[in-house]
This record gives C-alpha cells, sequence and structure tokens, in this order.
C-alpha cells in the first residue's frame, strides 16, 4: 500500500480526504511513429509529417515500430515493473475529427508493462510509493484547430500514429503536492532512461488527472478526470479547485457526476468536457492487423543491463561518494545533465564546494534566465576553474561571486577575469599588517570594544575588506586581528 500522507482538507462538515491517481501521458523518443515510417517531430508546417497509414487510406496496415516496443520495455524496467513477454494491441472505437481510422491503435487487457512502483519525495524530504498499474503503448490523435477560421474547424494530422508510452497509477496520492511530486520523478526517471524527453510545454508529457473526495478512511468517493494537464503548477490548481467543487456539491447534499473536465488555467478551474466513459463504451476488440507482441527474454534482460544509473540510486551515490547533503544531492540528481554536469566540474575540487556553486549559483540564475543546464553560458570546466580559485585562496566568496558575473557575460574564464581585472584576493601578510596597525590606532575605543567582547571584532574586519574592495584574505585578517588585539 502507498505511504501517502493523510491531508485532509476542511469543509463545513468536517474534514474531508483527497484520493489522486493520475494517467501520465508520455510521447515515445523515437524518429518514427508508432506503426508508420513517418517522421516525429515539433513545429513542421501542418500535415506535412503524415504517412498513408497515419491518414488511414484504404488499404494500409500498420507495421509496429521496434524501437518504441524497446523504448517502452525501458520504461518499465526503470519503473520496476514487469515485463509481459506477450502483449497485444486492441482497438479503441471512438470518433473525433483528428482520428481519421475512426478508432485508436491501444492496449487494454494485456499490455507490455504491467505492475511497478516508484518512491517519490516530498518537499520537506519525506517519501511516499506510487504503485504503477500499467504502462501501455498506443497511437496519439492528431490535433483540431478552432481558432483559425471562424466557421470551420482545421485538422493536422502530425501527431496522428505518435507513439504514446501511458502511465496509469493506483490512486496513492493525497494531495496536489504529491501529485506534483510524482509527476516529477516519474518526468525524473523516464529523461534518464532516454525514453522521453519529458517536453510538457510541447505536450510531449502530460497528465489525465482522476480525483475523488471521501471521509477520512471512507469507501472511494466517484472520480473525475481532468484531462491532458501539462505543468505541476497546472495540476497542483486543477486538484485544489476540482477537490473543493466536489466538497462543496457533497456538502450541499448532491451527487459526484463521475464525467471528463478540462482545466482552464486562465480562471483556475475545470469545466465539464464530457461524461466519463467505460472501457465497454470502446467497444475494445484486439486489432486483427497486428499481431501479439511476444519478446524474447534474453533481449529484455540484455535491455536490463543496460540501463543507466537512475535518480535515486544516482542521489545516493552523490551522498556517499561526494558527502553531499541529502538536498543538494537530490537538487543535482533529479536531472541526469546536472548530474553530468556536477560530476566533471568536481573532478580534483571539493564536491562540497562545487555543489554549492552548482544548486546556489548556476542552477539559481538559470533559473531566472528560463534555461536548462545544457544552455549553460558556463561549462562544468570552467566553473571548476572559479572552484579552484576559491580552494587556493587566490579570490574570496565575495570577489567570487563578482567573477561569476563576469564569467556569466562571456568574459572568459575564471583565471583570465581576475588577471585583466586585478581581482586577486591580497595575502600578504606585511601590507595587510600595516593596515591593520593603521586601523587599530585610528580607532582605540573599537579596540577596547574588542578586548571587553570578542565577537566585535567583524567591525574590524568589515573595515580591511572596504579598505581593499574585498580582496584581503578573510583568515589572514582575523589571524592578524587576534594577534593584534589579544583575543582568542
Amino acid at each position: 500500500m502507498s505511504e501517502a500522507s493523510a491531508k485532509h482538507i476542511e469543509g463545513a462538515t468536517g474534514p474531508w480526504e483527497v484520493v489522486l491517481g493520475l494517467e501520465v501521458h508520455a510521447q515515445v523518443a523515437s524518429k518514427a511513429k508508432l506503426f508508420s515510417g513517418a517522421a516525429v517531430g515539433f513545429g513542421g508546417g501542418p500535415n506535412s509529417q503524415v504517412s498513408l497509414v497515419d491518414a488511414a487510406m484504404p488499404g494500409m496496415l500498420p507495421v509496429i515500430n521496434r524501437r518504441c516496443v524497446e523504448q517502452a520495455v525501458i520504461s518499465g524496467l526503470g519503473l520496476k515493473a514487469k515485463i509481459n513477454l506477450w502483449s497485444r494491441f486492441d482497438r479503441k472505437n471512438y470518433f473525433y475529427p483528428d482520428l481519421p481510422q475512426g478508432y485508436q491503435i491501444s492496449q487494454y487487457k494485456d499490455p507490455i508493462v504491467g505492475e511497478g512502483e516508484i518512491e517519490v519525495e516530498r518537499d520537506d524530504g519525506s517519501t511516499f510509493t506510487v504503485r504503477i498499474e500499467r504502462l501501455h503503448l498506443e497511437q496519439d490523435a492528431g490535433k483540431s484547430i478552432h481558432d483559425l477560421d471562424p466557421d470551420a474547424t482545421l485538422v493536422d494530422l502530425n501527431r496522428a500514429g505518435t507513439a504514446l508510452m501511458e502511465i496509469v497509477s493506483y490512486p496513492d496520492m493525497r494531495s496536489s503536492e504529491e501529485a506534483a511530486a510524482y509527476v516529477k520523478k516519474l518526468r525524473s526517471i523516464l529523461r534518464y532512461l532516454g525514453t522521453c524527453d519529458g517536453d510538457m510545454e510541447k505536450g510531449n508529457l502530460r497528465a489525465d488527472v482522476n480525483v475523488s473526495v471521501r471521509r477520512p478512511g471512507g469507501p472511494l468517493g466517484t472520480r473525475c478526470e481532468i484531462k491532458n494537464v501539462n505543468s505541476y503548477r497546472y495540476i497542483q490548481q486543477a486538484i485544489e479547485f476540482e477537490a473543493r467543487r466536489q466538497i462543496a456539491i457533497l456538502e450541499d447534499g448532491g451527487a459526484i457526476l463521475q464525467e471528463t473536465r478540462l482545466f482552464d488555467p486562465g480562471k483556475g478551474e475545470t469545466r465539464s468536457m464530457r461524461s466519463k466513459e467505460e472501457a465497454h463504451d470502446y467497444r475494445y476488440f484486439p486489432d486483427p492487423d497486428l499481431l501479439p507482441l511476444e519478446l524474447d527474454p534474453d533481449w529484455v534482460d540484455r535491455i536490463q543491463g543496460s540501463l543507466p544509473e537512475l535518480p535515486d540510486a544516482k542521489r545516493a551515490r552523490l551522498v556517499s561518494q561526494y558527502g553531499l547533503s541529502a538536498y543538494d544531492a537530490g537538487v543535482i540528481a533529479i536531472e541526469r545533465s546536472r548530474a553530468d554536469y556536477f560530476e566533471r566540474a568536481a573532478q580534483g575540487r571539493d564536491a562540497k564546494l562545487t555543489a554549492n556553486w552548482v544548486t546556489n549559483g548556476l542552477l539559481a540564475r538559470l533559473a531566472e534566465n528560463g534555461l536548462e543546464i545544457e544552455e549553460s553560458p558556463i561549462s562544468s570546466d570552467d566553473l571548476a576553474g572559479l572552484v579552484q580559485l576559491l580552494e587556493e585562496e587566490v579570490i574570496s566568496s565575495k570577489i567570487a561571486r563578482e567573477v561569476f558575473e563576469h564569467m556569466w557575460a562571456g568574459e572568459g574564464t575564471a583565471p583570465q577575469i581576475v588577471e585583466a581585472r586585478g581581482l586577486r584576493q591580497v595575502s600578504d601578510t606585511g601590507a595587510l599588517e600595516a593596515l591593520v596597525d593603521r586601523l587599530i590606532e585610528a580607532n582605540p575605543g573599537q579596540a577596547s570594544a574588542v578586548k571587553a567582547k570578542p565577537q566585535a571584532i567583524g567591525w574590524f574586519v568589515g573595515q580591511v575588506m572596504r579598505e581593499t574592495g574585498g580582496k584581503a584574505n578573510p583568515g589572514a585578517v582575523n589571524a592578524l586581528l587576534k594577534a593584534k588585539l589579544g583575543v582568542d
């Protein structure tokens, strides 16, 4: 069972518990579609990536894309799930203008991947487990466009036939924060595996959120499904609104209708889309044009042996190998590209100092500018160069922040900037001693205060740093002041 927390929402008549299950649609990382050789890509001209199979022309037969099957198996293994060596495709029958066949090729009773689980971290560092019910392959539909012509709906079939993995969870989440954390962790795993790029803005990873409410410990309530939510923030907002909507109806003596709803980000609310269909409404039956999938156990074993180090294992290793805090290791390990960047920068350097510059320096600045670490103007080698100057006490922490700004602006490497701008730290004890003597002589009252209260030595440290433009070695300054003023 899940370790989901029992977070309750207070209604007018007492507490309510939110119960959440998610169906995440992840676009398979593949150059071609699930059943045709048509290219997969974002931003192509309308209907420019459509084969005769995708357009459902008479007599066209689907042919399974082996790469998509492999990606589904890799994903299942990464989710610690059972790989079904025998599975089959079904026809899910429904009409929609951007579904030319009049049915979707999907998997129903016999999916390629069975039960698995994911351990998810909350913001406070605690964890909970979400059980995976299944992962199945299916083809995406096209796109209906309503805003280009006031009198007509246009159809773009570029997405039609694109391979999707639908990852269905059990209803193991109990808050909007847990649901967002689950999707974030799932996205991280898929990106580590290379089976989905996780681009939520383009719709390459999106969630259908099933929301119901009940009295704490009571039977499950009637659920409503919120379709195609494509950001962590929207997932949380949609759940919060929908849960309170359902609670208000129940407390007013009404009943929840099982239905599919859409989330309107502009209004921050859900609205009804259609009554919720059941499986029998789709008239599932085995697709007669496709043979069942039969996987070679040795092939699956070889895939298992080739899996990369995944986020949980990566985080644990960063803690044990580099001595990072659990928090820093988690921030770095959530993305494979971040972890790779850190490990390159930390080679031969102080790992904790490097991690601090990655998390509090680089990642913070990248977030401000809406950039990923792959787009960083500061390379891992250049960040390592900055850390090296700090380790060797060539520059102080304050000067390092200034150097970082110049590096971000593309003005050169840390050593180049330090030399060009004369930012090298002053460690010459002779020059510092003369400055310290002058300050003590000019401020006898402050010197006496330090002897009575040693913490007041910080005033002199600040004066030295001001006089040297922040370039004095703080350790050397403190040692000199303590010796001159006779304090420990």
